[in-house]
């Protein structure tokens, strides 16, 4: 096996190519991503699954897709569909998909040995109790009373929890290690629990389900994996891991190496499957894939591309400690690849109705408009007597600077024509509802005079044939400090204006017929996507992302 070139600063890139320099792993790496089937993914997996599989890919590997699937109570197959549609989506292909439910006879093996070998035993302490025995960060731990019961008293006792004579809480299965032990996981840490509950996939056939510290070594173990890399919080279970596979007499040249990096933390948001829950489950958003949550599926809706986000992971890198990401450095990532793949089109989303008075009546012509300023291609737009700004382009009384259009001041129209304004029609309340305007029939884009200077360009459409479309505005879903942290209870943070909804924007009719995910720069505005409610006789937009970039400006400064 070759070592991988040009490693750089990534510390888990170069903790692998140690062990292979060591001859360690022979037969070749092998990755995991090992997400359990309790929630949406959201882009902190992202940052483990470009991790996992892109370790797997550079040191030509393989990555296994694995559902931790222990706890029956809070894990579905609709999280399990999920969570594959997410990681193809993103870009990636497993080599084996596993579930840990495919390994209970196995696990239940295990922990027999473990008993036999006199490391584990029954406890009938209730978890308060245990919680109490376990000590504190300075202060060691009470072993439990049932600690010292025998062998054939304890493989008993685990047979019938097995077979389904007591209840929920009654009994677990724990470790003997060391309750004095400074790592508070290694004081006698549970390995079973008793569940009544019915599992996705093995229905009732179990009634104990092992714990997420002992099925995830084995199960790594039993795959084959050669380097289990996960977040930081799991660095101070990293001695159980070892030591299970240790008690359990794997080979110490094969077993799997657990390695732990920063999770990725992000401005504005929260990354957690609970809180996300709440969210879902409190009605403050539409749904897991809401395109203000920041899970893989929410932000797919948005208009978010699999490109951008691989890229915002690579840029973040993989670090040693926990550090705070900057929301404007993700949405960076999306506005540059958006920019190269982007179709450019018109879209009023506040209309102001203008007439051109000297235009001809019953007139339409169509106006070359290119699609791409690099890709090129071109549509035709239409252009007749009556067209829609947007309703912040016109200013009666406008501030020094104010290049758009005015009483008696000119702009040009994209791809058309300079108008000028001659008259403010208002209603009966003084509001303003149309503008008559002149225009310039030589000023024409790409025409002889089309050279003729004014200093405003602005974005319309054709009134006559514009469509309308609901289009959705997003902000931020939570509101921060000054330093981009959220309080504790980050649901009194929730931002009030993170959804606003337009319904009567107007858009040009080249969008008549488009599919749902398409994205487009809508000129002047943004980045958007046609999101899954649209219908044919209903036009629905998310906004992806805005064209000014904050994050640039910071890199810059």
């Amino acid at each position: 096996m070759l070592e991988k070139e040009n490693i750089g600063s990534n510390f888990v890139e170069n903790a692998i190519n140690e062990d292979l320099k060591n001859e360690k792993y022979t037969e070749g790496i092998h990755t995991r991503f090992p997400p359990e089937p309790n929630g949406y993914l959201h882009i902190g997996h992202a940052k483990s699954i470009c991790l996992n599989f892109g370790l797997a890919r550079n040191f030509t590997g393989k990555c296994n897709l694995r559902f931790d699937d222990t706890n029956p109570t809070k894990e579905d197959t609709e999280y399990v569909d999920s969570i594959q549609e997410d990681v193809k989506w993103l870009g990636f292909k497993w080599d084996e998909q596993h579930y840990a439910s495919d390994y209970f006879q196995r696990l239940y093996d295990f922990a027999v040995e473990l008993i036999k070998r006199g490391k584990a035993f029954v406890c009938d302490l209730s978890s308060d109790e245990i919680r109490e025995y376990r000590g504190t960060l300075t202060e060691p731990g009470k072993e439990s009373p049932y600690r010292n019961r025998t062998v054939e008293e304890n493989l008993d006792l685990f047979q019938r929890m097995k077979a389904g004579e007591f209840p929920d809480g009654s009994h677990v299965l724990r470790a003997k290690i060391d309750m004095a032990s400074p790592n508070i996981t290694m004081r006698d840490p549970v390995l079973y629990r008793i569940a009544h509950a019915e599992h996705h996939r093995t229905g009732n056939e179990w009634c104990i389900y092992p714990m997420y510290d002992f099925a995830h070594p084995l199960s790594d173990a039993i795959e084959g994996i050669t380097h289990s890399v996960c977040t930081l919080e799991f660095e101070e279970h990293r001695p159980l891991y070892d030591w299970l596979l240790e008690s359990l007499g794997f080979e110490v040249g094969k077993r799997p190496r657990q390695i732990e990096f920063a999770r990725l933390n992000l401005t504005n948001t929260v990354m957690s499957k609970r809180k996300l829950r709440q969210l879902v489950e409190g009605g403050y958003v539409s749904g897991w894939d809401d395109p203000r949550m920041p899970t893989i599926s929410g932000l797919r809706r948005r208009g978010y591309t699999p490109a951008a986000l691989r890229d915002f992971c690579e840029r973040i890198g993989v670090a040693k400690s926990n550090s705070l990401v900057d929301v404007a450095m993700l949405e960076h990532c999306v506005r540059e690849d958006l920019n190269e793949q982007a179709d450019r089109v018109m879209a009023v989303l506040e209309p102001l109705k203008v007439v051109i008075t000297n235009y001809p009546e019953g007139q339409t012509e169509y106006l070359e408009a290119e699609n791409h300023p690099t890709r090129g291609g071109h549509r035709f737009v239409p252009f007749s007597r009556e067209i829609y700004i947007e309703r912040e382009d016109f200013e009666e009384n406008p501030p020094k600077k104010f290049f758009r259009l005015k009483p008696d001041g000119e702009v040009r129209l994209k791809h058309a024509y300079i108008i000028k304004c001659e008259e403010v029609i208002k209603d009966a309340d003084g509001n303003i509802v149309e503008l008559h305007c002149t225009y310039d029939p030589e000023s024409k884009t790409g025409g002889a005079t089309a050279g003729r200077k004014v200093k405003g360009t602005l974005h319309w459409v054709d009134a006559k044939s514009a469509l309308q479309a609901e289009v959705r505005l997003y902000d931020y879903l939570l509101l921060t400090d000054e330093n981009g942290n959220t309080p504790d209870d980050f649901l009194s943070a929730l931002n009030p204006n993170s959804l606003r909804v337009i319904k009567d924007a107007m858009v040009e009719p080249s969008l008549k017929h488009i599919a749902e995910g398409t994205r487009y720069q809508f000129l002047r505005k943004g980045y958007f996507c046609v999101d899954k409610d649209t219908t044919p006789e209903h036009l629905v937009f998310n906004e992806v992302v805005g064209l000014r970039d904050t994050w640039a400006k910071v890199k810059k400064d």
